[in-house]
């Protein structure tokens, strides 16, 4: 996952990247390859349903917000199903938007 790890280093350092991640547990909110513009976290302002960049198990996960906590973020992906909680400081940036149209596979 380079573009994970190439986003979290733009994010730590403050700025915006655009991602098109791959994979299928986001389906309907997020299509495979589809260009998502993410935000560094300029606040602890974290809503239900917000599509997060989180740090996870040693990886990066682009899910959503299922609950919101003091400490931690319950995720969850597309589908509904629960990944568990992360502590808030592993939450790297938050989807600004998403392109409508999908990459090619050419």
């Amino acid at each position: 996952m380079g573009w994970a790890r190439d986003a979290a280093k733009a994010l730590a350092s403050g700025t915006a990247v655009e991602v098109q991640p791959r994979g299928r547990s986001m389906v309907g909110v997020i299509e495979d390859g589809q260009t998502v513009w993410l935000e560094p976290l300029t606040s602890d302002a974290i809503e239900p349903g917000d599509v997060l960049f989180v740090r996870w198990k040693g990886n990066y996960l682009l899910h959503i917000a299922a609950e919101t906590g003091p400490h931690e973020i319950l995720l969850r992906n597309a589908y509904g199903k629960i990944n568990g909680w992360a502590p808030r400081a592993d939450v790297l940036g938050r989807a600004r938007g998403i392109r409508a149209e999908t990459r090619g596979e050419g």
